[in-house]
């Protein structure tokens, strides 16, 4: 099954993210392209689907672009092959500019204007537009829920799946849940018992710091909490804690920037632990450039996730991946997500060819999805609409650790890393 704490992690890295922001707000740039690179057979009108991306927003440019780049690859290589059913997709492209308004904009120009068959791999800092898309019963397929939006409205179809009834209210009476198997992992499989945990004083950055200690006392750590403050932080008098209090895990709930500035703390004094945890959006492979001046604290990188690594060019579906984004600058795992929401449309709308790729077909497609894996870049999806939220569940994850001139090296089985933990309730 999936990792429904993927959601509320999704969440917290826009939230540490937001804290690095200026203040003040963007106007959306709405660039509005159509990709027509490849050519579609004369007398097939093109399948056009949408990508609303939060390009440019507070937050900064390139921090949701990964899913829209894998997107882009995974069309560009199939109509380079014909399409679908001899069918150039056209891909239309809408950034958002990270705000509701941007969003309601992108979503009235795609679904509204444009007739998209379907949206794909959505990643916006403010869906405001959720509840329109599914009035309008178009589906959004493989989207990141940075927000709640893909636990609320039924035809949204997250990257994660989601076992919530999705009946217009977040979760269950508002409430999402979360396991504690990232916890359980470190406990069983490297014997962890310390784990402490770093916050600024910030309310978004605190309140996921909180959410993490719950996770980590449910599973019978000892927890150590530091907090230091946004505008001027000490991180090595935070460090010196930790190697006093011998932390065997480091989580965080600060920014990327502060992350690395900890982690050269860390070097300094010496402070070496088991894991300094992260999560799946700073999975990528600027690694090595944004922890250069922490070299040990750099290879106690983990990262987990409920997609394959993709730095495992072992296995055949990521091979493919990886030879056809080889011209981008650089990787992450938010690509290779986009390009399994990219694929996954496209199995769905295959199975459609016969009776016409209609909003309606790929929707009752996707509703048939169950267990999907893009061809095992994903653990297995499920939307299940269970009435009542679940108390254990049995939850697989993907981990991977940075090791210099090796990059990500996958720890396992994600298959077969999986854990029976127990959901602990939140709030979006």
């Amino acid at each position: 099954m999936r990792r429904r704490s993927r959601a509320v992690e999704a969440l917290a890295a826009v939230l540490l993210l937001a804290l690095s922001a200026a203040c003040g707000s963007r106007l959306p740039e709405r660039d509005f392209e159509h990709d027509d690179r490849s050519s579609a057979p004369r007398g097939s009108a093109p399948l056009r689907v949408g990508i609303i991306t939060s390009a440019t927003s507070p937050v900064g440019g390139s921090a949701f672009t990964g899913p829209r780049d894998g997107a882009k690859a995974w069309f560009d290589r199939l109509n380079a092959r014909g399409g679908i059913d001899g069918r150039r997709v056209e891909v239309l492209l809408c950034d958002d500019g990270g705000s509701g308004v941007g969003n309601n904009e992108c979503v009235h120009r795609l679904v509204e204007e444009d007739k998209v068959v379907a949206l794909v791999a959505t990643t916006a800092l403010d869906y405001a537009g959720a509840s329109r898309v599914s009035r309008a019963r178009v589906p959004d397929i493989g989207g990141q829920p940075i927000g709640s939006a893909y636990d609320t409205y039924p035809h949204l179809y997250g990257i994660y799946g989601s076992r919530a009834p999705r009946n217009g209210t977040p979760g269950w009476d508002g409430k999402l849940y979360g396991g504690t198997e990232v916890y359980r992992y470190f406990k069983r499989e490297h014997g962890a018992r310390t784990a402490a945990v770093v916050s600024y004083n910030q309310s978004a950055s605190a309140a996921y710091a909180r959410l993490v200690e719950r996770g980590l006392r449910a599973e019978g750590y000892k927890v150590v909490t530091e907090q230091v403050d946004f505008a001027l932080p000490n991180f090595r008098a935070v460090a010196a804690d930790l190697k006093e209090q011998g932390a065997d895990l480091v989580f965080d709930a600060i920014d990327s920037h502060g992350n690395a500035r900890l982690c050269q703390a860390m070097d300094e004094v010496g402070a070496h632990v088991t894991a300094k945890v992260t999560n799946v959006q700073n999975w990528t492979s600027t690694v090595a450039d944004a922890y250069q001046d922490a070299p040990r604290c750099r290879n106690a990188l983990w990262a987990t996730g409920s997609s394959r690594n993709f730095d495992d060019t072992g296995h055949p579906a990521v091979r493919e991946f990886r030879e056809a984004t080889k011209d981008l600058k650089t990787h992450s795992q938010w690509q290779l997500e986009g390009w399994a929401a990219a694929r996954w449309f496209t199995d769905a709308a295959r199975s459609c060819a016969r009776t016409g790729i209609t909003r309606a077909c790929v929707d009752a497609a996707m509703n048939r999805s169950q267990g999907y894996t893009a061809g095992g870049l994903l653990l297995p999806v499920e939307f299940e609409r269970r009435a009542e939220p679940p108390r254990t569940v049995r939850t697989c994850l993907s981990v991977a650790r940075w090791q210099d001139g090796r990059g990500w090296v996958g720890q396992g089985d994600m298959n077969r890393t999986c854990f029976d933990v127990p959901q602990l309730a939140y709030e979006p």
